[in-house]
Order: structure tokens, then C-alpha cells, then sequence
């Protein structure tokens, strides 16, 4: 049992990190394509040849971005092979069809019309040429919907049956696969906390580059394209993650009870704890800072409604499943975890939009005085990190809210994990993971940061217009 135990922990470990650390440039990869899109936009709608330069300098950033995303995905992909295999097996029949079209569609798609935008900037006219990076950010959409649609099955398995003579899950309707109900509210908070990312990425990185005081008007203007990226995106994924948040209240009712520390069932209305001291061993809150109302207004839209707590939900659970899985089985998901995950996701999606915002007012036309905001500018460059701590957040909640289920209801994590491998094995390949996203995290900051500070292409000479008089006076008076 013991060894059992630790080869289940090390998987899940390895899991954990994989996907994490994987899913640190998924969002950033297609949050940026964005904003290079519609930078390029901006250039075939203006003729201004600024924006052909920021387009060029962010697209970068992301084929950075994409390519150290590759890798990690490629990794994300073994490990399932080699600790997964029940998992594989299990679920193999409905995978290979999201999976397949994903690779051979998306994917495809994106990664052809990379190549075709990085090479052919002298080839092709203007109009002609932004449509290859749009083209580009759509196959990455198209891409995330099809994982989506596998891992909304693990969360609410639909279109299936089981094969009795395999014990297997077998694809029965693919069409309830694609319109299952939680994609359609997982997808949007995905892609919006995307677009939330590649704004937050290219506001922060342009505030480091005002900060050292060269090319003002590039950096400005990027910041500008990141601010609007950042506050449109941070606003829509918190109301996608509101909508994905009332759905969950139904469908997966210990997670929702987790994410906001409820052991006993509430009254009407329920009040919203702030910050709780969690006990989870006698599975109790022992001491909270709450807000009246606030939960009912934020589950049902009302100011009355209660919610069911953990302890009755895991009696629920227990009636439903015992005949399947048995008495010994636990239900109670890591509460701390999905508590402060989610009041950081939530925080950093309000911050996102507050900085975004002001970094708005003081970038404006008529009183552009971000250049001049030290103070500020640091703290936009620390929060170039700050839509990844959402986005880690959001996962946790997503992956480690199901448990004890792989495939919810289907199939146990322990019954999942691949019965020949060992925890030798796995200490070994963890250790070689570890190393190996460290030199690739390594690698994407060292040649962003480098990015960073060669700066933009130069303006060419007929891009130059020799200053107005008035300009000339205007910097004297300044000097």
C-alpha cells in the first residue's frame, strides 16, 4: 500500500506540474497573438509604420511564447502515456476524436500560418499579410476548444456508454461531446483570461521599457494595445468565470462548497467568507471575516439563497457511489487549496482591470503621463507575472475540484494511474521535468528580457520627419 501511495503521489505530482507549467504559455501564446493581430491591423488601417514595428517586436514575444509551449506540451502528452495508462485506456475512445482534430486542424492551422507570417513580410500586401497572423490567433482558439472538450468530459462526462465487455467508455454521440454544457462555460473564461494575459504581458514589458527611457512612443503605444487587451479581457473573464461558477453550484457541488470554505450548509441568505482559518482535519471553519449577502448575490444573483455545505454533500456523494466504489471512499476535496485559489484567481482579474484602467487615464492623448509614473511603471512591470497566478489558480480549482475522479463519476484517480510503473521511475523523470522547465522557463525569460532591451527596429529614413519648430522649442523649455 505504501508503495502504491507514493507512486500515486508522484504521478500526481508530475501531473500537476506538467500541466501547470504548460499552461503557462497557452494563454500567453494566444493572449499575444492577439494583440500582434490587431497591432498589424492597426498598421494596414493607419499606413503608420509604428505599428508594423510593434507588430514585429510583440510577435516575438510570442513565437517565444509558442515554441517553449510546444515543448511543454509534448511533455504534457508523455507523461499521460507512461502514468496514465489505465486513464489512456479508459478513456481512449473518446479522446482520439477531439485529440485527432485538435492536431491535425488546429494545430495545424496555427502552426503553418506562423511560418508563412514570419517569413513573407516583403511578399504579400499589407491586408494581405495581417490575415496570416489572424488566421494564426484562430487556430490557436480552434486548438483550445478541442482540449477543452476532452477535459470538460472528465468534469461532466456526456455522449458516452460503457462497453461491457471492456468496462471502457465508448463514444455514443460526438455532437454531445462538443455541445457538452461545461465547455461552453469553461472555454470563454479560458480564452478571455488569454486575452487578459497577452495584455497584461505586453502593458508590463512595456513598462520596463519606459522605465529605461528609450523609444517613448513605441512603448507608449504598446502599452496602450495591452491596457485595452488586459481591462476588456480581465472584465469578460471575471463574468465568464461568474457564469462557469453558478453552473459548478449544480453540477459539481463539493468543489463550489470548497472554493468558498462551507462545511455546514448555510442560511438564506448566506454571507461570503473573506478569509477563513480552515480545519480540515475536524472538518469545520473555525474563524472567518464575512460579508452578508454577498455569497447569495454572487451564487444566485439574489440576496436570498443557501448553499449546501461539504458535510452534505459528501453524504450525497456517499449514497450515490457507495454500490460503485465503495464505503472507504472520500469525498472531500483539498478545501485550502481550492479556497485561496480562488480568492488569488479572483484578485488577480481585478487587479488586472484596475491597473489596466488607469494605466488608460494616464496614457491618454491630450495628458499622457505614464512615461513619467516611475513608481507606477514598476508596479506594471512586477505585474507582467500576475495573470499567471490567475490562471495557475483557475487550474487547480478545475483539476483538483473532481476529486476523487478522474473522469467524474467514471473513474477514480487511483484506478487510473498505469499499474507497471515505479516510484523509481518517477522520482527520476519528475527530477528530469523539474530541470527541464526550469532551463525552458530560464530560456523564455532570458530572450524576452533580451527582446526587451535591444529594443524595436529603428524607424527607417523616410519614416523620420524632421521635428517642428515648435517641438524643438517645446524640448528646450523642458531641458
Amino acid at each position: 500500500m505504501i508503495g502504491l501511495a507514493s507512486v500515486l503521489d508522484l504521478s500526481r505530482f508530475q501531473f500537476a506540474m506538467t500541466t501547470i507549467f504548460h499552461f503557462f504559455y497557452v494563454p500567453l501564446s494566444i493572449g499575444t497573438a492577439l494583440a500582434v493581430a490587431i497591432m498589424e491591423t492597426i498598421y494596414v488601417r493607419t499606413k503608420k509604420p509604428l505599428y508594423q514595428r510593434m507588430a514585429k517586436f510583440w510577435g516575438k514575444i510570442f513565437l517565444l511564447s509558442f515554441a517553449v509551449g510546444v515543448v511543454t506540451g509534448i511533455i504534457q502528452e508523455f507523461q499521460f502515456g507512461m502514468n496514465w495508462s489505465n486513464y489512456s485506456r479508459f478513456m481512449g475512445d473518446i479522446f482520439g476524436a477531439p485529440l485527432a482534430i485538435e492536431a491535425l486542424l488546429a494545430f495545424f492551422m496555427e502552426s503553418t500560418f506562423i511560418g508563412v507570417w514570419m517569413f513573407t513580410w516583403d511578399r504579400f500586401k499589407p491586408a494581405v499579410h495581417v490575415i496570416f497572423i489572424w488566421l494564426t490567433w484562430l487556430g490557436s482558439t480552434l486548438s483550445a476548444i478541442w482540449i477543452l472538450a476532452a477535459n470538460s468530459f472528465m468534469q461532466h462526462p456526456t455522449g458516452f456508454e460503457i462497453n461491457t465487455q471492456t468496462g471502457h467508455v465508448r463514444l455514443t454521440n460526438f455532437m454531445a461531446v462538443v455541445g457538452n454544457p461545461q465547455l461552453w462555460v469553461e472555454f470563454p473564461h479560458v480564452i478571455f483570461a488569454a486575452v487578459m494575459t497577452g495584455g497584461m504581458v505586453v502593458l508590463g514589458m512595456s513598462a520596463f521599457g519606459l522605465l529605461r527611457k528609450n523609444h517613448r512612443e513605441f512603448f507608449t503605444k504598446s502599452a496602450k494595445v495591452g491596457a485595452w487587451l488586459a481591462l476588456v479581457g480581465s472584465l469578460l473573464t471575471i463574468g465568464a468565470g461568474d457564469m462557469q461558477t453558478r453552473y459548478i453550484i449544480n453540477d459539481q457541488p463539493m468543489k463550489f462548497a470548497a472554493t468558498e470554505g462551507i462545511y455546514k450548509d448555510t442560511g438564506s441568505p448566506a454571507s461570503w467568507q473573506a478569509v477563513a482559518l480552515i480545519d480540515t482535519k475536524n472538518k469545520e471553519t473555525k474563524a472567518s471575516i464575512d460579508i452578508p449577502y454577498l455569497l447569495s448575490i454572487l451564487s444566485y444573483h439574489s440576496t436570498t439563497g443557501s448553499v449546501k455545505g461539504m458535510n452534505t454533500i459528501n453524504k450525497e456523494l456517499h449514497a450515490k457511489y457507495d454500490k460503485k466504489f465503495g464505503k472507504d471512499m472520500n469525498y472531500y476535496v483539498p478545501v485550502k487549496t481550492l479556497f485561496w485559489s480562488f480568492r488569488f484567481m479572483a484578485l488577480a482579474g481585478v487587479l488586472s482591470a484596475l491597473l489596466a484602467f488607469c494605466a488608460l487615464i494616464w496614457s491618454r492623448v491630450k495628458k499622457d503621463t505614464l512615461g513619467d509614473k516611475r513608481w507606477f511603471l514598476w508596479i506594471l512591470g512586477i505585474c507582467t507575472y500576475l495573470p499567471f497566478v490567475g490562471t495557475t489558480g483557475g487550474w487547480l480549482i478545475t483539476e483538483l475540484g473532481r476529486y476523487p475522479w478522474v473522469v467524474y463519476g467514471l473513474q477514480t484517480i487511483a484506478d487510473a494511474v498505469s499499474p507497471t510503473v515505479t516510484a523509481g521511475q518517477l522520482w527520476f523523470t519528475n527530477i528530469v521535468y523539474l530541470l527541464l522547465f526550469c532551463v525552458l522557463g530560464g530560456v523564455m525569460v532570458f530572450y524576452s528580457r533580451r527582446t526587451l532591451h535591444h529594443g524595436p527596429e529603428e524607424p527607417t529614413a523616410s519614416e523620420q520627419k524632421p521635428a517642428s519648430a515648435q517641438q524643438h522649442a517645446g524640448e528646450a523649455y523642458q531641458a
